[in-house]
């Protein structure tokens, strides 16, 4: 399991003209499932995630998390283009990519995980539909987190 993770001062999801979810400062999370994840993968990475210091104390050193901070919110949009391959040629290869039953279960399940984590109700886009993201990254910051490699 991939999560692109963007601190963001305000983040929206659209699709076929509808705003599906939106949120002011917080974390945009692109989440991708891998064919093979398990429910280990999604405890780590939210756990992970509700903890990560990113954000600016008063020194605006990144010293704070969504648990020292009560304003913080997160988006999760379904991204199975994460685990694209070009390893050959120029057209990307998805067959990493968890097929779409199996990852719109694990993707609800992160979406429920990751709200008991960080104690508040988490945005989310619609999974499998093309949608439209909007956001203005802080910082920028941006971190790549993989349930499979502990220490990236």
């Amino acid at each position: 399991m991939r999560a692109v993770i963007q601190r963001v001062q305000h983040a929206s999801v659209h699709s076929q003209g509808q705003r599906l979810g939106e949120i002011g400062r917080g974390m945009l999370i692109l989440l991708g499932v891998e064919e093979g994840d398990s429910f280990d993968d999604i405890s780590h990475l939210c756990y992970k995630i509700a903890r990560l210091r990113i954000f600016p104390d008063n020194q605006g050193r990144m010293q704070k998390s969504m648990h020292d901070l009560m304003d913080i919110r997160c988006l999760v949009v379904s991204q199975f283009t994460l685990f694209g391959s070009v390893k050959k040629g120029h057209r990307p290869s998805f067959a990493r990519s968890a097929k779409p039953e199996f990852a719109r279960m694990m993707y609800e399940i992160f979406i429920k995980t990751l709200e008991k984590e960080t104690n508040s109700k988490v945005e989310q886009g619609a999974f499998g539909a093309d949608m439209q993201v909007e956001l203005l990254n802080d910082g920028p910051v941006t971190l790549l987190l993989d349930s499979k490699i502990k220490d990236l």
